[in-house]
């Protein structure tokens, strides 16, 4: 198997037992923690951060306070979107989730929901989803939401993450999709502001996940996923890292000079990106002294990521009213 070239091989997964839950008779699974199993099948805490990055691009698209019954028909079907996705995800992904530590404990893994209820249940969310954007919201909510969906499964995790290095880096453009759902959901359009928030995002989303990478690398490399710091060295993925990190910040702060935000927005991207720089430059500067293990201190920036992009969204929400 190589990880440096273009396609890697399938991997030998566990026991098939503990993939269709054989191993588990009813009496083994009980209802609750079968419920439990398909709410986390639909990786809720993922989901928490696309709908963040959901609702207050309504607040800017509404340049106030939008219809609420409209936000919470938004955030139902995007919850159930990216549920059917991340469903889908792990049904295709199952093989390799029974050989990595993080992810062993995935309701597919232990045997709770077998392979077939899981596609079953991720088609089903992907139906009710789309069908829930177009006849509550608007069809152009519905094809986006239907997009961001096809594009995670077949684009990310079907071509791209078992056979390049810029799996995150394109595959990321599904988690992309919601700042132009939320715009659409108000405006039933689009325009040059959520496609700014669209390469925000985009353009967070390799420094958001490589730390993460480099910590867990090892779990990657044993089953032939080739992230980036499973194939380049922490020096090359730091410098990645500071790359995205600087034009990610100055993307975030085209949305003043356009017009479309104010001195609140603009005071929170600069802080909020500048602390950013400078955890990624740390990282950087630790990456090339060759500090290795728990030294490296690569979480940091992973946690502060979530931090960054919660902090910069709200300010969206929050600027409209203080201009």
């Amino acid at each position: 198997m190589s990880l440096s070239g273009v396609c890697v091989t399938a991997v030998e997964s566990r026991p098939a037992a503990l993939l269709d839950g054989a191993s588990q008779g009813p009496a083994h699974r009980p209802f609750g923690a079968r419920v439990k199993a398909f709410v986390a099948l639909t990786k809720p805490r993922i989901i928490e951060l696309l709908l963040i990055t959901t609702v207050p691009v309504m607040f800017l698209a509404q340049q106030g306070v939008p219809d609420l019954k409209l936000v919470l028909l938004t955030c139902v079907g995007g919850y159930l979107s990216a549920g059917g996705a991340n469903a889908l995800n792990m049904y295709i992904d199952r093989d390799i989730d029974a050989l990595m530590d993080r992810t062993s404990q995935r309701p597919l893994v232990t045997g709770m929901v077998s392979p077939a209820e899981c596609l079953v249940f991720g088609i089903t969310l992907a139906v009710v989803s789309t069908l829930l954007f177009g006849l509550t919201v608007n069809w152009l909510s519905a094809w986006l939401s239907l997009g961001a969906l096809l594009f995670y499964v077949v684009v990310y995790t079907m071509l791209l993450k078992r056979r390049t290095s810029q799996n995150i880096v394109w595959g990321g453009i599904a988690g992309c999709m919601p700042v132009l759902i939320g715009w659409s959901a108000v405006t039933d359009s689009l325009s040059l502001a959520p496609v700014i928030l669209f390469l925000v995002i985009f353009f967070w989303t390799p420094p958001h996940y490589w730390p993460l990478s480099m910590k867990v690398k090892d779990d990657y490399a044993r089953v032939g996923v080739p992230m980036l710091p499973v194939i380049a060295s922490n020096k090359v993925v730091a410098r990645q890292i500071v790359l995205y990190s600087w034009v990610m910040v100055a993307v975030s702060l085209l949305l003043t000079p356009l017009g479309y935000t104010g001195w609140f927005y603009t005071a929170v991207a600069l802080a909020a990106g500048g602390w950013w720089l400078w955890e990624a430059h740390a990282l950087q500067h630790r990456a090339k002294a060759e500090v290795t293990g728990v030294k490296l201190k690569e979480m940091r920036l992973f946690h502060w990521s979530i931090t960054y992009v919660s902090l910069l969204f709200v300010a969206i929400a929050v600027d409209p009213f203080l201009r």
